[in-house]
């Protein structure tokens, strides 16, 4: 299982901008400290947590943060108007595109997603998978 994901941000500010332009759609809440952002999914005191979080913080050495080439962190919508929609937001959140939402014919017929950097450079995707909805066939 997964309990975290990490990605670095030389602008915390802008990070913040971005990140909070879909993640609370999403369903997280921020927490912010002097170590950088934590974004988590909210939970009932007697509940375990519901994992992974996502932090976006300064590099521990210093050096500028960098996005991974191949690397990319998932995030499920709802629905396609969702994943449309959020895509939206996060462009005028500072994102920059990297496919618009839409379907894909690598992948199943009801994998619908669009594909962003965030103002570092790391890659994000909003997805859904939704069989309520019409697929890419239909």
């Amino acid at each position: 299982m997964i309990a975290y994901v990490t990605v670095g941000a030389d602008d915390i500010a802008r990070a913040e901008r971005f990140y909070s332009s879909f993640l609370p759609a999403l369903g997280y809440e921020l927490k912010e400290g002097p170590e950088g952002l934590s974004y988590a999914l909210p939970v009932d005191p007697d509940q375990s947590p519901v994992l992974p979080d996502f932090y976006v913080k300064p590099t521990f050495d210093g050096r500028p943060a960098s996005g991974g080439n191949g690397s990319m962190v998932a995030f499920e919508a709802q629905n396609q108007e969702q994943v449309r929609n959020l895509h939206a937001s996060a462009l005028s959140a500072g994102g920059s595109n990297e496919g618009q939402p839409g379907f894909r014919a690598a992948y199943g017929p009801h994998f619908f997603v669009g594909y962003l950097r965030d103002p570092q450079g790391n890659k994000i995707a909003l997805f859904t998978s939704n069989l309520n909805e019409s697929g890419r066939d239909g």
